[in-house]
């Protein structure tokens, strides 16, 4: 049989990086917050990471099954989706609900639009979202990390709305309600605080994404913006209170977002200066989500909705073709 060889234009770049050697890449950097969720959540974490990450896995292999296409599983990147989609919920979230999560995640955001690549939403802040507007009071039940029982708890982010309410709106009133539950920085660093299954230690977080940058996965032009300009923003709306802005950095989902998801491939543009800005836009809907809405965390919505901007931000921000010139 005769097959027709198709070469494009000069140049030709080689690599040995394919799909999968990235996905393995994201999930080392994620063991060591996986090992930290299974020590504070112990069976509960287990359970949550498990119930998530198959039902991801095998949603994608029966989508692909049913469809009649050929299994991409091996690409490990369903996953690496339910993984991340296990530490955006709670530990203990019932498995019926993180199956659900992860369907809609691999199946709705990610296989309809044609699969990896394709999705131009993050498909685990997708099935966060999904479950969050579906079953709020399970989303936000967060238990304390506990070895022998089960013991409810706010997260920090929640204390410093909780405070707002009370009518301490004030950085010095968050921050002083924050040290009346015994909530610390360094608890926060290294995770002793309620929370998801993966947003708490953020020591280990840090760490994760410090490898990705060593080994070229990831850049750090857009958690370095992101990150930052959401401490800048809270230490100036907050009165400069540079406590308030260290407690908002590492509380909820930040870093989780900011380094692990923020920089999703498929939904983050192609340009040094397009991910500055997607991520400066997605920093600025975070804080004001954070201070001013109704709803103590503002991670996942900045990120959702910055994904939608990026055809956009990717049509007027490109750079500029060598030997152009300017007519």
């Amino acid at each position: 049989m005769d097959k027709k060889l198709i070469v494009s234009s000069s140049p030709h770049i080689r690599s040995k990086e394919d799909t999968s050697y990235i996905m393995k890449q994201v999930l080392i950097a994620l063991l060591p917050a996986t090992l930290a969720g299974l020590y504070y959540f112990r069976v509960r974490g287990l359970v949550t990471i498990l119930a998530c990450v198959i039902g991801a896995v095998g949603s994608e292999w029966l989508y692909c099954k049913i469809t009649k296409k050929k299994s991409t599983i091996n690409d490990l990147s369903a996953v690496v989706t339910g993984l991340l989609l296990a530490f955006n919920v709670p530990a203990g979230l019932p498995v019926w609900m993180c199956v659900l999560g992860a369907v809609f995640s691999i199946v709705v955001v990610k296989m309809i639009f044609g699969g990896i690549g394709c999705n131009f939403l993050n498909p685990a802040l997708a099935g966060r979202a999904f479950l969050l507007a579906s079953f709020p009071v399970a989303m936000t039940t967060w238990v304390a990390p506990s070895v022998t029982e089960v013991v409810t708890t706010a997260t920090p982010l929640s204390f410093m709305k909780l405070a707002g309410a009370e009518g301490m709106g004030t950085a010095a009133g968050a921050v002083e309600k924050l040290h009346g539950a015994n909530i610390t920085i360094v608890d926060m660093f290294i995770g002793n605080i309620g929370g998801t299954v993966g947003e708490t230690c953020s020591v280990l977080l840090i760490i994760g994404g410090i490898y990705l940058v060593y080994k070229g996965i990831i850049s750090y032009i857009m958690p370095v913006t992101y990150i930052g300009l959401v401490f800048v923003l809270t230490l100036l709306l907050g009165g400069f209170n540079g406590e308030f802005a260290l407690y908002q950095t590492f509380a909820g989902g930040l870093l989780l977002g900011g380094i692990f998801m923020l920089t999703d491939y498929t939904t983050s543009p192609m340009t040094k200066k397009g991910q500055i800005i997607y991520a400066a836009i997605a920093a600025v809907i975070a804080t004001c989500i954070r201070l001013y809405g109704g709803y103590p965390e503002g991670v996942s919505y900045s990120i959702l909705f910055a994904n939608c901007l990026v055809p956009l931000i990717d049509k007027y921000v490109h750079n500029r073709v060598f030997g152009e010139v300017r007519k």
